[in-house]
């Protein structure tokens, strides 16, 4: 019986191509293009992809052997889950691989906010010495607010702890007493805005979150309000961030993530109060090996009959 041929159309750790290679087939195609696509995907039983290569319906259509989508990493967003349930693909995902990476990505991101990093460094390389402008904010006694309080979230949140801040966190898919668990205090969303120093985002990118933090959100921010994401582009209405920016009503962003992506130079991304990075909330060695492997095991699990551990369809 032939083996089983694997896709890998957005790169993947050596360790997971590796794992991969001792039991199937595997073509390596981290540049391959949408239409380059539907013309490769009849001839494969999985495809492996990160947030680059968009899993459309056709694409799912074009793939007439696949079984298994899988995505390394935690969203799915570029994939059609109903589309690919549709046809009895299952899709899989690594949800864990990244979770320390992007919690020390976001707390990273908010003390670069608190005490204007990112400028510092660029004024000193151009020859100024900004001190006497450069008065920042401590993180110790300032309350946090988390928008979702899962796996990520939850590790923020006592990171934060640990660094003496008060945490709130609204989950709707969590009780108050497994927030409490993930060392947060349970509250609404509106106290949540009201009372927060930082607010830091970690709900996925739905058709209920979309444009979550919007204009009505920012007026119930306090003035000075600083924010962080690093979850999904679009839960941050950026046209509204933009005016509340101008406004003052909020005191600086942090952004690894945009609603489109790269998002050029736009006003938002080019902004002396906003500090971006090009989304890489799991671009660390640990976590690229992690997602390697957790999505290598998942596609093999479903190619040899076996119950998948993350299965998202």
């Amino acid at each position: 019986m032939d083996k089983p041929k694997v896709l890998i159309a957005d790169g993947l750790s050596a360790e997971g191509i590796n794992l991969l290679k001792r039991t199937v087939v595997v073509d390596v195609l981290p540049k391959i293009t949408a239409e380059e696509l539907l013309v490769a995907l009849p001839q494969y039983q999985a495809l492996v992809v990160r947030s680059r290569t968009k899993v459309t319906a056709k694409a799912l259509a074009a793939g007439t052997s696949l079984k298994v989508v899988g995505r390394a990493g935690v969203g799915v967003d570029n994939i059609d889950v109903p589309a690919a349930l549709a046809r009895g693909i299952t899709v899989v995902n690594s949800p864990l691989a990244a979770t320390v990476a992007v919690a020390e990505l976001t707390l990273g991101l908010m003390l670069a906010l608190a005490r204007e990093i990112p400028r510092a460094d660029a004024g000193l390389k151009k020859g100024e010495w900004l001190k006497s402008g450069l008065n920042g904010v401590e993180l110790y006694g300032k309350t946090l607010g988390l928008v979702a309080v899962g796996r990520i979230g939850a590790a923020v949140a006592g990171r934060a702890g640990a660094m003496g801040m008060r945490v709130m966190a609204y989950d709707p898919f969590l009780s108050p007493e497994d927030i409490r668990q993930r060392q947060a205090h349970p509250t609404t969303l509106d106290e949540l805005f009201a009372a927060s120093d930082f607010i830091s985002i970690h709900s996925p990118l739905t058709p209920q979150t979309k444009s979550l933090i919007s204009t009505a959100a920012f007026e119930q921010m306090k003035r000075g309000v600083r924010i962080i994401c690093a979850a999904r582009g679009g839960v941050v209405d950026e046209a509204a961030l933009l005016v509340a920016l101008e406004s003052g009503k909020v005191a600086g962003v942090a952004l690894d993530v945009f609603a489109v992506e790269p998002p050029g130079m736009s006003p938002l991304a080019t902004h002396p109060k906003v500090i971006c990075t090009p989304h890489i909330g799991a671009q660390t060695a640990e976590a690229q090996d992690r997602a390697g492997v957790d999505i290598a095991e998942e596609v093999l699990a479903v190619l040899n009959g076996r119950e998948p551990r993350w299965k998202v369809s």
